[in-house]
């Protein structure tokens, strides 16, 4: 379908719907109702499509561009994020906890991705994201306890790539060093060395761990 097109639709579904039950019962008196059936299915379809989905299927265009102030005035025309389908719903809360974490909103990012885990991810490389997330926004508010805790959860349930067990294991190796257990420490940085990132940033942390884990002696 032309990507014009698309969002037309997407973005005018009730108005299409309610001319589409205009046709039909147009259709239905002028002529017959064995054939004005069809385009009140349609408009159906389309209102239920609208609160079932919203506007979650143009956002990915967005997030590719890296366009996140459109991505985020997309998902505020979702007015009832509670009624998307369930896998739609949880992808919801935890594109908009990224875009908190962005704009350093750690509670309404910890609050969404309670939301989406609660709603169920399609996929257990997403729950192992949202666990290492909240122990990410954890560590930032200073409750090392209960970062070690997501973050041990999410590389028990597993994690998409090396660049994200690397950053898992960089985190538990932080907490490790401020407890100043160094041997939980040292042995969490090498297993980050083992997961062989890829991604620059993970690389510089892995880097710099290394100056202070060469201090460590034993």
């Amino acid at each position: 379908m032309n990507p014009t097109l698309r969002r037309f639709i997407v973005f005018n579904r009730i108005w299409i719907a309610l001319a589409l039950i205009a046709i039909g019962f147009w259709v239905g008196f002028a002529a017959t109702w064995w054939i004005a059936w069809i385009p009140f299915l349609i408009a159906i379809l389309m209102i239920v499509a609208g609160l079932l989905v919203g506007p979650m299927t143009l956002i990915q265009t967005y997030v590719e561009n890296g366009d996140m102030e459109g991505a985020q005035r997309l998902m505020d025309k979702v007015k009832y994020p509670n009624l998307l389908y369930k896998p739609i719903r949880s992808s919801y809360y935890m594109l908009r906890a990224n875009l908190s974490s962005m704009g350093d909103n750690l509670d309404k990012a910890e609050e969404d991705l309670r939301k989406g885990l609660a709603a169920g991810m399609p996929e257990k490389e997403y729950e192992g994201t949202a666990y290492l997330q909240l122990g990410s926004i954890a560590y930032k508010k200073g409750n090392t306890k209960e970062a070690y805790e997501h973050i041990r959860k999410s590389l028990s349930i597993g994690l998409p790539d090396k660049d994200s067990e690397a950053t898992a294991f960089l985190q538990l190796s932080g907490i490790c060093m401020q407890r100043r257990d160094f041997r939980a420490a040292k042995m969490y940085f090498n297993k980050a060395k083992m997961c062989k990132p890829k991604n620059k940033d993970v690389i510089g942390q892995l880097n710099e761990m290394n100056k202070y884990m060469s201090r460590i002696q034993g």
